[in-house]
């Protein structure tokens, strides 16, 4: 599996935090996906959270891939963000002051161990009801900083587009998280048409 995050959300652009909040793709973003499905290869699958953010990334590669329809997952969606769902950096600072330097959640923020369930037994069941396809999971940047830190990876941010490749080895023996891949570099879709 190869998955991703989402191309630019009109939330992204206005630095909000959207968790489970629904903003769709800006132009940007929809030329990222375009951009993206010129590098990911063959999948036999492309799979998407709920999220229209994602659900409209996959839609736009799977076309260009020529392979469909899109499987939607709601189990895939980005962690509930609690009370901090619509506020840029700022209004939390300012309300929740130190918090996110000290990496503190509001009490509405989705608990880490039902998160890890859910997305676990999302991916579960995608390598069970797919087993030995190619799947390209498009979902969020909390999913994955969830699977890297689950595999002892420290967090470094990942840019819309960015994923992580990943080998699911059933639901007994667990996943082995390979390398990150960015598929698109953001510099140079300015040097790109925009009709792209």
């Amino acid at each position: 599996m190869l998955v991703v995050r989402h191309g630019q959300s009109e939330w992204n652009a206005l630095g909000r935090w959207q968790g489970q909040e629904d903003p769709p793709l800006t132009d940007l973003g929809r030329m990222q996906a375009r951009v993206a499905a010129g590098r990911i290869g063959t999948v036999d699958l492309v799979v998407a959270s709920d999220l229209q953010r994602a659900v409209e990334t996959a839609s736009i590669i799977a076309a260009d891939l020529g392979v469909g329809p899109v499987v939607v997952e709601q189990g895939l969606r980005e962690r509930h963000a609690g009370e901090w769902q619509g506020l840029t950096k700022d209004d939390i600072e300012q309300d929740w002051p130190g918090w996110l330097a000290e990496r503190r959640r509001p009490p509405g923020f989705e608990a880490t161990d039902p998160f890890t369930e859910r997305i676990t037994a999302a991916l579960d069941n995608l390598a069970h009801v797919h087993a030995g396809a190619e799947i390209l999971v498009v979902s969020h940047g909390g999913v994955i900083y969830l699977l890297e830190e689950h595999h002892g990876h420290a967090f470094e941010r990942i840019p819309n587009l960015g994923g992580r490749h990943l080998t699911h080895h059933g639901p007994d023996r667990g996943i082995t998280l390979g390398e990150r891949m960015i598929l698109v570099d953001d510099d140079e879709l300015a040097t790109l048409p925009q009709q792209l």
